[in-house]
C-alpha cells in the first residue's frame, strides 16, 4: 500500500520535537534575530532597498563564517574585482572565503559539489538564471526557478544558502508572494540611507518567532552591530523643545525608546480643505486620526481651531513605527507643540488611542518600562489598565483612562477643580490658528 499511495501516516504525538541545531553567523544581531544562528540545509532570503548595505552584511557573515570553514559567495551582479574592492574597504579577506562569478545557477550548483563549503551566499536572487529556461533573469519563472533549485541544493547537501532579494517601488520584495513560501526564513533589511542605522526584521521564521529585530550602525569599515541602541537613537535629543516626547516601542520582543517629534505648518487649509499631518516613519493615516481626536475628543480643539493648523509628525533617527502603541506620544507630541509648551524631558508615553478618547492598553508594558527606566527616565504616562507591577522600583507611573486625563496631567491640575476633560490645556496660549 505504501509504495501505491505514498508513506503512511504516523501518530503526530510519537514525532520528536527536537529542534534544529543552530549555526551562529559570528554577526551577533543577525543571530538574535535568527534565534541563535542559521540551520542547516535552510534558505534564507534577505531583502532590502538598493545601497542600504545587504551585500556588506552578508559579506561580513561570510568574512566572520570563513575563520573556521570554507564558503562561498555567488556573485550574479559585480564582477569579482568589484567584490575584492568593496571586500578591501571592509578589512582583510580570509583565505577560505572563495566567490564566484556569474549568473548561472548551474555553475553555483557544481562550485558547491566540489567544494562543499559550509555557507553560500548568492547575490543576488535577480541576477541569477536557469539557462534551461527562455524568459530572462529577474522574471518571475526564473526567479522561481532558481528558488527550487537553490532550496532542493541547500536540503540536499545540509548547506545553509543566504539570498540577497531587491525589492519594488512600493518596498515589497520583488516577485510578490512568489518565493517567500519556497524559502525558510525571510529577513527585512531597512533603514533611513541619510541615517547610521539600519534595521534587520524576521518576516517569516520557520525556526523561531517572527518580529525580532537587529540594529546596526552603517560605518565606512562596515556595518556594526549595536546592542544597546538607545545613545545612538537618543543621543541628539534636544529636552525642552515643545513637541517633542519619547515612547518606548516593541520591535519583536526587544523595547527601543524612539522619540516622537511634531511640529506646526504655517497654519490653515488656504481653501483646499482640511490639511493632513504630513507623517515620516510613521502612518500619515493613523497620524490623522490622531489629530481628530485631539480635536474632538479633548479641549485642545478650542485651542488648534477650525480647521486645525497643519502638522508635521516623525519618528525621528532612522527608526519606523507602525505599532498603535506610539497613539499617545504622537498626540502628546501635537498638543506640545500647538501649545507651546514642552513636554517633561524625564517622561515616556505609550497606549493604545480610540476615538472615543480612550487610552487603551497595549502588550509588553513590563519590558517597555524596564528599557525606560534603564535610559534614565523616571516618569510614565501609561494606560489606566496597565498592571501595577509592571512599572520598576524608583519610577512614577501616571495611569491615565483618557487623552483628556493625559494632556492634563502633563501640564499640571488647574486651580478650582474643574474636571481634566474639560479644562483646556495651557490654556493661557494663543490659539495655534491665529498665531
Amino acid at each position: 500500500m505504501a509504495s501505491l499511495f505514498g508513506p503512511p501516516a504516523v501518530a503526530l504525538r510519537d514525532i520528536g520535537t527536537d529542534a534544529a541545531p543552530l549555526q551562529p553567523t559570528g554577526v551577533s544581531e543577525l543571530d538574535r534575530v535568527l534565534g541563535g544562528g542559521v540551520v542547516a540545509g535552510s534558505v534564507t532570503l534577505l531583502f532590502g532597498p538598493p545601497g542600504i548595505g545587504k551585500s556588506t552584511l552578508l559579506f561580513q557573515v561570510l568574512a566572520a563564517a570563513a575563520r573556521s570553514a570554507d564558503v562561498l559567495l555567488a556573485s550574479a551582479e559585480e564582477s569579482l574585482a568589484q567584490v575584492r574592492g568593496r571586500a578591501a574597504r571592509l578589512g582583510d579577506v580570509p583565505d577560505r572565503l572563495l566567490a564566484l562569478e556569474g549568473p548561472e545557477v548551474d555553475a553555483i550548483e557544481m562550485s558547491m559539489q566540489v567544494h562543499h563549503p559550509a555557507l553560500a551566499v548568492v547575490d543576488s536572487l535577480q541576477s541569477i538564471s536557469d539557462p534551461e529556461l527562455s524568459q530572462p533573469a529577474g522574471s518571475l519563472a526564473q526567479v522561481r526557478a532558481c528558488v527550487e533549485r537553490l532550496t532542493r541544493l541547500a536540503k540536499s547537501k545540509g548547506v545553509p544558502i543566504l539570498v540577497v532579494g531587491h525589492v519594488t517601488k512600493d518596498g515589497d520584495l520583488a516577485g510578490p508572494r512568489a518565493v517567500e513560501h519556497l524559502v525558510d526564513t525571510v529577513l527585512s533589511f531597512d533603514g533611513d540611507r541619510h541615517h547610521a542605522l539600519r534595521v534587520l526584521t524576521s518576516v517569516k521564521h520557520r525556526f523561531g518567532a517572527t518580529g525580532e529585530v537587529g540594529i546596526f550602525e552603517m560605518r565606512d569599515d562596515g556595518l556594526r552591530a549595536v546592542p544597546d541602541p538607545g545613545p545612538l537613537m537618543l543621543g541628539d535629543r534636544m529636552p525642552g523643545v515643545p513637541g517633542s516626547v519619547v515612547v518606548p516601542v516593541l520591535q519583536g520582543r526587544r523595547p527601543l525608546l524612539v522619540e516622537v517629534q511634531a511640529l506646526l505648518g504655517p497654519g490653515g487649509s488656504g481653501g483646499s480643505g482640511t490639511p493632513r499631518p504630513q507623517a515620516l516613519g510613521l502612518d500619515a493615516a493613523r497620524a490623522n486620526l490622531l489629530l481628530a481626536v485631539l480635536s474632538c475628543r479633548t479641549a485642545m480643539g478650542t485651542v488648534l481651531g477650525k480647521p486645525p493648523p497643519e502638522f508635521f509628525v516623525a519618528a525621528v533617527g532612522g527608526i519606523t513605527v507602525t505599532e498603535p502603541a506610539s497613539d499617545l506620544a504622537v498626540a502628546l507630541a501635537m498638543a506640545s507643540v500647538a501649545g507651546g509648551r514642552p513636554l517633561p524631558a524625564d517622561l515616556v508615553a505609550f497606549g493604545e488611542l480610540g476615538l472615543a478618547g480612550e487610552v487603551r492598553t497595549v502588550p509588553g508594558a513590563d519590558r517597555r518600562l524596564a528599557e525606560a527606566h534603564r535610559a534614565g527616565f523616571t516618569r510614565a504616562l501609561v494606560p489606566a489598565s496597565t498592571p501595577r507591577d509592571s512599572a520598576p522600583a524608583g519610577m512614577r507611573i501616571d495611569a491615565v483612562r483618557t487623552l483628556g486625563e493625559a494632556l492634563q496631567r502633563v501640564c499640571g491640575t488647574p486651580a478650582g477643580g474643574t474636571s481634566p476633560d474639560t479644562m483646556p490645556p495651557w490654556s493661557t496660549v494663543a490659539p495655534a490658528a491665529s498665531r
